[in-house]
C-alpha cells in the first residue's frame, strides 16, 4: 500500500521558516509526482507545489514562488518543503500527495492526486 507521512510543522513568527518532510512508502518514487497542499478549516485545500523526479520538473503556484522550496531525497523516499519568510497568512494544515500520472507535474497541474498523507499543522504569529 502506498501511505505518506507528512511531518516537520509547528509554530513559528512571521519572517521565519520551516521544513516539510513527506516520507513515502509502497510506491516507486519516479512513477510518481508528489505534490504539497494546504488547508485552512472552511477554506478550500489549495495545491502549492509538486515535484517529478522522473523529468526533473518542479512546480509553484505564484503566491509562493520564491518563498517554498520543494525538493527530493530518492535515497529516503522523501520530499522536503523549504518554508522560508512565512506569513501568518500561511497557517494551515499541509498535506502531501502522490499523483501516479507523473508527467501533470511538468503541466502545472494539482489534481487529481491518487495517495494522501495526513497533515501537519503550520502556524505562523505576528
Amino acid at each position: 500500500d502506498v501511505q505518506l507521512q507528512a511531518s516537520g510543522g509547528g509554530t513559528v513568527q512571521a519572517g521565519g521558516s520551516l521544513r516539510l518532510s513527506c516520507a513515502a512508502s509502497g510506491l516507486i518514487f519516479d512513477e510518481y509526482a508528489i505534490g504539497w497542499f494546504r488547508q485552512v478549516p472552511g477554506k478550500e485545500r489549495e495545491g502549492l507545489s509538486c515535484i517529478s523526479t522522473n523529468d526533473g520538473s518542479k512546480y509553484y503556484i505564484d503566491s509562493v514562488k520564491g518563498r517554498f522550496t520543494i525538493s527530493s531525497d530518492i535515497a529516503k523516499n522523501t520530499v522536503y518543503l523549504q518554508l522560508d519568510n512565512l506569513k501568518p497568512e500561511d497557517t494551515a494544515v499541509y498535506y502531501c500527495a502522490a499523483d501516479s500520472a507523473w508527467w501533470t507535474c511538468a503541466r502545472e497541474r494539482l489534481s487529481g492526486y491518487d495517495y494522501w498523507g495526513q497533515g501537519t499543522l503550520v502556524t505562523v504569529s505576528s
